[in-house]
């Protein structure tokens, strides 16, 4: 299932890019493998994926001590300054950096490794008060500012979550204020060129509108029992 899941997924994104003239080699798939079992996440690798998002810092830990794979590790969820050492020496990428405090403890830990972090700054464009995340351009410019004295951190990108509708304009507009405040930052602090945006009701729209990770999980893996913990499916 999830071979033929995976080529569905493939297929869709190659029509997706050939719709808006865009290079599929601009586009990276990262796997949401939250609450799925090593055994899935092997059987994923074998099928041509590497890059594979956790949510939970204990959960990634966990998973990335068990599996021998060169997976590459991305953190997608809310973070907090805590759960990062647990994280740090294991993971590639952090999605979702929103505040100066966390961004701090990063490149403490960072440091400490002796890496430079890749991260993401996160910014909720879709205006919802459950959702975290920077709420305006002007919070994305003073965070990007204040990371500059940080030395063990590397802003590479931005990141959203748009809201679950069925509402295309909707979902549209909220990766297309993310572009336009990645093109407007660009360059002023960072080369900040990524944008991980597009999840498994949405990516077709997020490529079209310029996404460079999309973070799908249930197209790829099926719908998650979150009755079980991963370790015992």
């Amino acid at each position: 299932m999830l071979i033929d899941n995976l080529k569905i997924v493939q297929e869709n994104i190659q029509n997706s890019v050939q719709k808006c003239n865009r290079n599929l080699n601009e586009l990276r798939i990262v796997a949401v493998s939250k609450m799925n079992p090593v055994e899935r996440i092997i059987e994923a690798y074998n099928a041509g994926l590497f890059d594979f998002g956790e949510n939970k810092a204990l959960e990634l830990r966990d998973k990335s001590e068990i599996i021998n794979q060169d997976v590459i590790w991305h953190f997608i969820g809310h973070l907090q300054t805590n759960k990062v050492k647990n994280i740090i020496e294991k993971v590639d990428f952090i999605h979702s950096v929103e505040n100066f405090k966390l961004a701090v403890e990063i490149n403490k830990q960072a440091k400490k490794a002796n890496k430079t972090q890749n991260i993401f700054f996160e910014v909720n464009t879709s205006g919802e008060s459950a959702k975290y995340g920077l709420k305006n351009y002007d919070e994305l410019s003073e965070l990007a500012s204040k990371c500059e004295e940080l030395q063990n951190i590397n802003p590479i990108g931005l990141m959203t979550m748009a809201q679950f509708t069925n509402d295309e304009n909707i979902i549209r507009n909220s990766f297309s204020q993310l572009r336009e405040f990645r093109d407007k930052i660009s360059n002023k602090y960072f080369l900040i060129k990524e944008l991980s945006m597009g999840m498994t009701n949405d990516y077709k729209i997020a490529i079209e509108e310029g996404a460079t990770m999309l973070r799908i999980g249930a197209a790829i893996f099926g719908n998650s029992d979150y009755s079980l913990s991963w370790s015992k499916k």
